[in-house]
Parts: C-alpha cells; sequence; structure tokens
C-alpha cells in the first residue's frame, strides 16, 4: 500500500501552530497519597497545516493533554499556546475567544439528539452570538462541504454512525478555527466509514489549510492520514517526527507498532531472523535482504513481513528463513556474518527464539 501520498511537507519556516513548553500537570492524590503526575514535562512543536497524530496507551496522558490545549485545565507549570496565545495563561472570555481558535470532533460526536444536523451544527455559532442569516450561510457551506447534503434536516437518530461523525466535524469548523482536534474520531466506526472519515480529514486540510490534530490508540489511522507522529508513554513525549522517519526508525518504540509483524507459519525449516529496514542507505527492499543473505552462502526465504511505502520511502519489517547450503537451519557462524552486514548497513536484525 502507498501510504503518504498527497502529505506534501509544508515550507518549514510556517510557525508553530501549537507549541507546548515544559507542560506539566499534577493532580493531587485523593486520601492524601503520592500525587499524580499526568504530564511530565511535554516539549512539542507542531507545524501549521499538517496532520500530527498523538497516540499513546490508556494512562499515557492523552486525556489530561487535551483538556490543558482546550483550556478545561490550567497545567501546573509550563506553556500552552496556540496560535501564538498562550491559553493557559487566560481566564474568562479572553480563553472563551480563544479557544475559537481550536475546534473540537469528538469520539461519539456528542450531538443534540433534538436537534437536526443543521441546528446541530449551527450550536457553537449561536453560543457566540452569530447573526442568524450568517449563521445559515455558514451551515450550508459546511453541510456541502462535509458531504451532508439531503442529510441536514435530519436528526441524529436518522443520521448513520459516519454520518453523526460528519456533523460532529463540521460543528467542530463552524467558527472557523485555526486547529481541528480530534479525540478518538473513528474508534467506534467500522473500518468503511474510518477510511471515508480519514479521507474527509485529509481532504478538508487540503481544501483549508487547517491543522488537524488526532488523538488515537489505533496506529491504522495514523498510517493512513497522519503527516507526523508523537507517542506519549507516562505523561511524557518518548518519541516525535515525521511519520516516515518514525516508521523507518528501527530503533524507535513506534516502528514496531506501525508496522506490526503477521505471524509466522508453522512447519517452516530454517533460523529465523527478524530484519526491520527503512532507514538504511543500501537495502531498501526486502529483495535486498534475500541477496545479502545469498551472499552468505544461505538460502533465504521471506516466511512474513509487512511493507509500507510511506512519503515514497520502502519501510519494512521481514522475517526470514534462513538455511545453509546442507538445506539444514543456518548455523551461529553464518548468521553472525549476515547480522553484522545487515547492522553495518543500518538494519536491525534479531534472531526468533525456536
Amino acid at each position: 500500500m502507498n501510504r503518504g501520498a498527497g502529505k506534501g511537507r509544508l515550507d518549514a519556516s510556517l510557525p508553530d501552530v501549537i507549541t507546548l513548553d515544559g507542560l506539566r500537570k499534577v493532580f493531587p492524590a485523593p486520601g492524601g497519597g503520592d500525587p499524580v503526575v499526568a504530564l511530565d514535562g511535554i516539549d512539542l512543536h507542531l507545524d501549521a497545516g499538517r496532520i500530527h497524530g498523538i497516540v499513546g496507551r490508556s494512562g499515557a496522558g492523552k486525556s489530561t493533554l487535551i483538556r490543558c490545549l482546550t483550556g478545561l485545565e490550567k497545567p501546573t507549570s509550563g506553556r500552552v499556546e496556540i496560535d501564538g496565545t498562550d491559553v493557559a495563561a487566560l481566564d474568562g472570555a479572553a480563553l472563551r475567544g480563544a479557544r475559537r481558535n481550536l475546534g473540537m470532533v469528538f469520539q461519539h460526536a456528542n450531538l443534540l439528539d433534538s436537534r437536526t444536523a443543521a441546528q446541530n451544527i449551527a450550536h457553537p455559532l449561536e453560543i457566540a452570538g452569530v447573526p442568524r442569516a450568517q449563521r445559515e450561510a455558514r451551515v450550508a457551506e459546511l453541510v456541502e462541504l462535509v458531504g451532508l447534503s439531503g442529510r441536514e434536516h435530519n436528526h441524529p437518530a436518522q443520521l448513520s454512525g459516519g454520518q453523526v461523525q460528519r456533523v460532529g466535524i463540521a460543528r467542530g469548523l463552524a467558527a472557523e478555527p485555526k486547529v481541528l482536534l480530534c479525540d478518538e474520531p473513528t474508534s467506534a466506526l467500522d473500518g468503511g466509514t474510518t477510511r471515508q472519515i480519514l479521507r474527509l480529514l485529509a481532504d478538508l486540510r487540503e481544501r483549508l489549510g487547517i491543522t488537524v490534530v488526532i488523538i488515537t490508540h489505533e496506529m491504522a489511522v495514523v498510517r493512513e492520514v497522519c503527516d507526523t507522529v508523537t507517542l506519549l508513554q507516562d505523561g511524557r513525549v518518548t518519541q516525535t517526527g515525521d511519520l516516515v522517519d518514525v516508521a523507518a526508525d528501527p530503533h524507535g518504540p513506534l516502528s514496531g507498532e506501525l508496522i506490526p509483524l503477521p505471524p509466522v507459519p508453522t512447519g517452516v525449516v530454517g533460523t529465523i531472523l527478524t530484519c526491520d529496514y527503512g532507514d538504511s542507505g543500501t537495502l531498501r527492499t526486502s529483495e535486498d535482504l534475500v541477496r545479502a543473505a545469498e551472499r552468505h552462502g544461505a538460502q533465504a526465504q521471506i516466511v512474513a513481513g509487512t511493507i509500507e511505502t510511506i512519503g515514497g520511502r520502502q519501510v519494512g519489517r521481514v522475517q526470514l528463513a534462513l538455511r545453509g547450503a546442507d538445506g539444514r537451519p543456518a548455523g551461529p557462524e553464518l548468521l553472525a556474518a549476515l547480522t553484522a552486514e545487515l547492522t553495518e548497513a543500518g538494519v536491525v536484525a534479531r534472531e526468533v527464539a525456536a
């Protein structure tokens, strides 16, 4: 599959639309125990006009990060800057004004059941005091933009899951924010609908120039649509960068999750060697790995693998079954020589225990 098509890198001179400097959030423990450190000194700079994925397991700090970005939580220390404004330093009307630069899309959309799709989209504009004629024009524009023409007068119960999420996206765009923050926007959807919503987000980025931040635990979402990815673990950033660089870095914690290996079939004869490549200047494809093994006198068979093309670069993880000239599993000398060459070329190679 060709991932990353159309994800042009924008001019590096563009300012960061989101800047987190030393962001720390500590919650007092109930009952007087040790305080809970939810965010522990996060530094993160997100470029304008790109799609950023923030991933992490439950408890990593994603929910607290969202609340700090939206101004619902004041950080214990550090800065939360959106489009040049430190929202952590604001209160009242100033904070409400700054929040208009940040549109929210929720996992379950959280629509008002008593309102039609169009009325749900209009709701934040009503709160902001936008005149009725202006609201109606903006809603009509958004209905067409997200592909809901003909459904705008339906109530949420009359819409499919994907249509409900399209309403949520339109509502998030209503106030023309600089950033669209999506909290698990596809985790409640089936695979086909997920792909439709991700294509919509990518299209909106291209058409509007908006910055999109997707908080997710689904690596497939990151592979499909993101330009950059950041891993949160225990309230800290442990890896961040352009998707192609992160996926191609076999030493990083995200590479194996972005490019997972399928199970090895049973009954394979040979010594199994797992190879992570993509960061090599000389071994760029799985066929290159096979030829390298053959140069050491091994018979090499690819028995499992996941290969993706991201940003025009092939990155992948494959498992080779290696046998010597006698047809037996490759011995330690052959394996050591091959592993040394692969390591020198920037491929991470590990023998799989039998």
